[in-house]
C-alpha cells in the first residue's frame, strides 16, 4: 500500500474485513468512490469519477486478502462487486494490477464454488502468482454452472481484461463446449 493510501481514512471494514460479506461491503465502497472520484479510498488526493488507479487497485487486494478471509474461497458476493468495479473504472491508471487481481478472484471463486481445492487468498491472489501455476488442472473441472454465471457476468461487457477473458475462453473451451457455441460475441479469443 502506498503512504498516500494509507494517510486515507481508514474506516474498519476496509482495513480488515472480518467476512466475506463486509469485505463485499469494503468492495462496494471503493466501487462508489470509483463511480464518483469522492469516498474513504480517496481522501486526500486526486481521484477522478470514473478513474481506477493503482491505489484503489490496492484497496480491493488489501480488502480481498485481509488476514480473517485468508483461507476462505472468494465468495459470489466479492466476485459481483470486483466486475461492478471493473465496470464502473472506464479509465485505468493502474498498471493492469486491478485486471490481474480480478483474474485470480474468479479463478479462485470459481474452482471453489466447483468443489475444488484452492490455495490460500495470500497465495492465489498475489501479484507474483500466475494463476496457472495453482489452477492448470482445474479446466476440465470447473462447474457448467459456475462459468455460466462467469459467462453472464461478462456478455455485453466491454472487457479489457485479456487475463479474464483468456482464462474464461480456457474453462469455457474444455468444459463447456455448447455454452461457448452460444457466447460467441462474448469475447475475442483472437487476441
Amino acid at each position: 500500500m502506498s503512504a498516500s493510501a494509507s494517510n486515507s481514512v481508514d474506516p474498519p471494514e476496509l482495513l480488515e474485513p472480518s467476512s466475506c460479506d463486509t469485505a463485499a461491503h469494503a468492495l462496494s465502497i471503493v466501487r462508489d468512490s470509483v463511480i464518483t472520484g469522492e469516498g474513504p479510498t480517496t481522501k486526500g488526493r486526486v481521484h477522478f469519477s470514473r478513474s481506477l488507479d493503482a491505489i484503489d487497485a490496492a484497496w480491493c487486494a488489501r480488502i480481498l486478502t485481509a488476514s480473517a478471509l485468508e483461507q476462505l474461497p472468494v465468495s459470489r458476493e466479492e466476485a459481483e462487486a470486483l466486475f461492478e468495479i471493473n465496470e464502473a473504472a472506464t479509465e485505468r491508471s493502474d498498471g493492469g494490477h486491478f485486471d490481474d487481481l480480478l483474474a485470480k478472484a474468479i479463478a479462485h471463486h470459481a474452482a471453489a464454488e466447483s468443489g475444488l481445492p484452492v490455495p490460500p487468498r495470500s497465495v492465489a491472489l498475489a501479484p507474483h502468482t500466475d494463476i496457472e501455476s495453482w489452477a492448470p488442472g482445474y479446466t476440465s473441472k470447473v462447474d457448467a454452472k459456475v462459468l455460466e454465471w462467469v459467462a453472464g457476468k461478462m456478455r455485453g461487457k466491454q472487457l479489457n481484461n485479456r487475463r479474464l477473458t483468456a482464462m474464461v475462453a480456457t474453462f469455457l473451451g474444455v468444459t463447456a463446449l455448447p455454452l461457448a457455441q452460444q457466447l460467441p460475441a462474448v469475447f475475442d479469443i483472437g487476441m
